[in-house]
């Protein structure tokens, strides 16, 4: 059973998702916290994951990060990773107010940017008993190094300053698009792959998602660090999902952030690229997430 939500962060913004719970069964059930990666919204395959865990016994928040989908946010298309993981943090504080909540049986799940997060809110919050980080970025510098070609890195960082410049006189941050046709062209992930997988989700499955965030969200990716928190993330139990082909969130910066992780850990390897993991690979990314989780919140 599906039903929508809402709750209110620290500083009083209000987030929307979906709660998932079990057909069957008595609760407080297990429960999954999730939310999606770099702009994307809940619709972009999030609901077949969480009914995987409901099928299994476990139930699911599952919310839009802020400025974007349901979720409210004063600056739309703005991606903030540190508010993105207190966000995390506060769903959890959200979770455990729910009747059909286990509180002392929480999980989390991210994919993507927000593979990243997990990392993170795992390190730091101990409410987390366990957690699934898929095809996750581990370093934004190292990867923005390696999506921007070096002649190009200069004129990328003249935008960002020059953005800082039009903010402090009061402009409208810049706007860049997600993804482009044109891989040469300006756009925050600059892969053929991103281009496919963002459009003809849209199409099929997501109109509420917007090709454009906010320059500076781009600047923040650059800054962010989530694989230097993953030695911290022991004891929680830790599954992560790394798809072999993957350059978009580059396979090696992965698999070299799971070596420096502490048991207990598993890495489960996908054939495919960054998208696969939610459509063409689903069947090997998904089992053994619902798996991880029921092994360690439910003890089977």
């Amino acid at each position: 059973m599906r039903n929508d939500i809402e709750f209110k962060t620290e500083d009083g913004l209000t987030l929307r998702g979906w709660h998932y719970i079990p057909d069957e069964g008595a609760g407080p059930f297990p429960t999954i916290v999730m939310a999606h990666g770099f702009s994307a919204v809940k619709e972009m395959y999030l609901d077949q994951s969480a009914e995987a865990f409901a099928d299994a016994g476990m139930a699911a928040v599952v919310f839009d990060n802020r400025n974007f989908g349901a979720s409210d946010g004063h600056i739309r298309q703005e991606i903030d990773p540190w508010k993105q993981v207190s966000d995390y943090r506060d769903a959890i504080t959200y979770a455990e107010t729910l009747a059909e909540t286990d509180g002392s049986k929480i999980g989390i799940w991210g994919s993507s940017y927000s593979g990243g997060h997990v990392l993170v809110v795992a390190a730091l919050d101990r409410r987390v008993k366990a957690v699934v980080s898929q095809v996750p970025l581990a370093s934004g510098h190292a990867n923005a190094r390696r999506l921007v070609r070096a002649d190009f890195v200069a004129g990328l960082q003249r935008a960002f300053e020059d953005d800082r410049r039009a903010r402090m006189r009061g402009e409208a941050p810049a706007m860049i698009p997600v993804v482009s046709e044109n891989p040469l062209d300006p756009s925050a992930l600059p892969t053929p792959d991103s281009w496919d997988w963002f459009t003809t989700t849209h199409e099929k499955r997501a109109p509420s998602w917007k090709n454009e965030v906010t320059l500076r969200s781009v600047e923040m990716f650059t800054e962010y660090e989530p694989g230097s928190y993953i030695p911290f993330v022991s004891p929680t139990p830790l599954l992560m999902v790394v798809a072999l082909a993957d350059h978009l969130t580059v396979a090696d910066e992965a698999l070299a952030a799971y070596e420096r992780a502490l048991h207990p850990k598993k890495l489960v390897l996908l054939k495919g690229g960054h998208f696969d993991a939610y459509v063409a690979d689903f069947d090997v990314a998904g089992p053994p997430a619902t798996a991880w989780f029921r092994e360690h919140l439910l003890g089977v």
